[in-house]
């Protein structure tokens, strides 16, 4: 709980906050209770302020983006969101290069991208994900994947100092980068991209649009593949294998379009999630001796 001295704080540092606000509203599975503070951050200034106090108040706070890989605990979050959204989503282009805020999605910067006649993103195109969420698990589809055009990242780390990095061989590994688990904060990265001919670069976008449209549940709230891919096999095709395809707990259910989504069916809970999730785990090993790691991120108040 706030103090109403801290929330009036909260507002003096950015008037966009919003008091025990529902954050099924903030994420693309439509699940989850209510967050003690929401903030749709409006600035660098007032990102750093936030931290600053909340970390001077004892007070939790969490960095999110467009919720795409998230699942909030019904019982929501007791602390702080501040979300580096639609208000941090600045994108330039300077040649060769696309310099994005962290706010902004996966879709506009392909967009940009296109529009300028520049290719290496159109595998992002159908990615529901903020630039600053698709670094820290190095999001990918149809091959690409964040580690093939990231060359420069700007962030602050745990220690609050404001850092860059190269990218290297050793930034990015498979859903996975060096600012994963920890508690840095990602401002802003650098794309470097190729010319090309701008029709093939919109074709591919649409080509890869409709495959997704046709076997992807884009229609139903989900939080993208259920799962990491396990070395030497595929998830979905596990999941099919055993039986699961459509497979409910609850109001959530395994996808009967494509079997490594787990959808809501329109009334679900973070615990239908959680409980399908770990009946899919013991199935899939029971089978085939397989463990299944889930690519979801879950935060929120501990009620498992």
């Amino acid at each position: 709980m706030l103090t109403s001295n801290q929330k009036h704080f909260l507002k003096s540092i950015d008037d966009n906050v919003l008091f025990d606000e529902p954050m099924k509203a903030h994420t693309t599975f439509k699940i989850g209770g209510n967050a003690t503070a929401f903030i749709n951050i409006s600035s660098q200034e007032c990102l750093i302020a936030l931290m600053d106090f909340c970390k001077s108040e004892n007070i939790t706070y969490y960095i999110v983006g467009n919720g795409s890989n998230l699942l909030v605990s019904d019982d929501g979050i007791d602390g702080v969101v501040i979300c580096l959204g639609r208000k941090f989503a600045n994108i330039e282009v300077d040649g060769t290069k696309i310099i994005a805020q962290s706010g902004a999605l996966l879709p506009k910067i392909s967009a940009v991208a296109a529009e300028n006649s520049l290719t290496g993103l159109e595998f992002a195109s159908g990615i529901p994900a903020s630039l600053g969420g698709a670094i820290y698990m190095n999001a990918g589809a149809y091959g690409g994947e964040m580690k093939d055009v990231v060359k420069e990242i700007e962030y602050i780390d745990e220690n609050s100092q404001f850092k860059t990095i190269s990218v290297t061989d050793k930034t990015f590994s498979y859903r996975h980068s060096v600012f994963t688990n920890t508690n840095s904060v990602i401002l802003k990265a650098t794309f470097e991209l190729k010319r090309s001919n701008q029709e093939e670069i919109k074709n591919t976008v649409s080509n890869l649009n409709k495959k997704r449209r046709e076997k992807q549940p884009l229609e139903m709230p989900s939080a993208g593949s259920a799962f990491k891919r396990p070395d030497g096999y595929f998830a979905a095709a596990l999941i099919e294998q055993a039986g699961l395809k459509g497979k409910t707990v609850g109001g959530a259910m395994v996808s009967d379009k494509h079997s490594g989504f787990i959808v809501n069916t329109g009334n679900a809970t973070a615990e239908d999630v959680c409980r399908l999730v770990k009946h899919i785990r013991e199935v899939i090993y029971d089978k085939f001796k397989v463990l299944l790691e889930p690519e979801i991120k879950i935060i929120g108040r501990d009620w498992m």
